[in-house]
């Protein structure tokens, strides 16, 4: 698959044949497992502490003749601290139980809980190549919901990585075609939903992904746009090239990205 390259000024300048990367089979259960192999290694650890609820000088004694226990007294077997005593009557009330005021949790969250999915590395690979073909599937990428221009998929020229300021980047992409795309790609605020109660009043889309093939101004350049990441060709994962498990991310390739793909073999 032969793909044209684009200069800054949207002026064609030469093709150049995709590596054999970009024909690997479509498989969205592989790039599922992938991604969310990765969200599970992301996720914090969170727990109750050991001696929540547990703190009280609490006890209760179940035995005959002991004057502080319950027996006789009609009453529940259940923890109980001491406010005050008359004599043999006590002025308890109940603590340290699941069901007392200010008792531990019945099955409180553990932080040793181990959250971390696993996937084989040649099924991570096969993964990761199946989302970078899926890049350059028009039809996979629309469906995605994002906005396109008529040329896309095509490679951007090697100049481009220079880019230093984030206007230029912005310039760079209306140039292209993609002035939907970045207003899509904004943020944008929950209209319903209890999300937006508990911190999540804004949500942002994921737009276009950039990929480089080395350290460049143009990766400090793009992460001030909304919702565009910018990678180095050797960095990438299932989750940038398909973000919340679907495949189809609108992806711009700079000609030194695919040439280091097609030289280091990478993902193979």
């Amino acid at each position: 698959m032969k793909l044209s390259i684009y200069s800054q000024q949207n002026q064609k300048t030469g093709e150049k044949e995709l590596p054999g990367q970009f024909t690997e089979s479509y498989r969205p259960d592989l790039i599922r497992r992938a991604v969310l192999a990765l969200q599970s290694a992301a996720r914090q650890a969170y727990g109750a502490k050991s001696d929540a609820g547990k703190r009280h000088s609490s006890e209760i004694s179940k035995r005959r003749r002991k004057y502080r226990g319950c027996y006789g007294f009609g009453i529940s077997r259940v923890n109980r601290k001491i406010h005050s005593r008359r004599g043999t009557r006590m002025h308890w009330v109940g603590a340290f139980s699941p069901h007392t005021r200010g008792g531990f949790r019945a099955h409180p969250p553990k932080s040793q809980k181990e959250f971390t999915q696993s996937i084989n590395k040649k099924e991570n690979r096969k993964a990761i190549r199946s989302a970078i073909a899926a890049t350059v599937v028009k039809d996979l990428v629309s469906s995605r919901g994002h906005k396109v221009p008529e040329a896309y998929p095509f490679i951007l020229s090697a100049d481009i990585e220079k880019l230093a300021k984030t206007s230029e980047i912005q310039k760079l992409l209306a140039t292209f075609g993609f002035e939907d795309e970045l207003t899509r790609s904004a943020v944008k605020k929950v209209r319903s939903g209890i999300g937006k109660l508990r911190g999540r009043k804004y949500k942002r889309r994921k737009g276009i992904l950039i990929v480089v093939g080395e350290d460049c101004p143009l990766l400090n350049s793009a992460r001030n746009v909304p919702g565009i990441d910018a990678v180095i060709v050797n960095a990438l994962n299932a989750e940038l090239l398909a973000p919340g498990t679907h495949p189809g991310r609108v992806t711009l390739w700079t000609e030194s990205a695919i040439n280091k793909l097609q030289e280091k073999r990478l993902f193979i």
